[in-house]
């Protein structure tokens, strides 16, 4: 299961990317919105990483 965390970024960063460019923005605009996944996968990411060493 912890292989396939590195996805869950990717594909929201490919979903915001077509929302970009169907919507006539740069990725230059929307380089907060990559922030803001960033962010939020990496804070999603490190609980369910937590989690499973601490129920181990």
């Amino acid at each position: 299961m912890m292989k396939f965390f590195f996805l869950m970024p990717i594909i929201m960063c490919a979903i915001w990317t077509w929302y970009l460019n169907a919507n006539d923005f740069s990725l230059r605009q929307g380089i907060k919105g990559f922030s803001y996944i960033i962010a939020f996968n990496t804070i999603i990411i490190g609980f369910f990483v937590m989690m499973i060493y601490v129920t181990h």
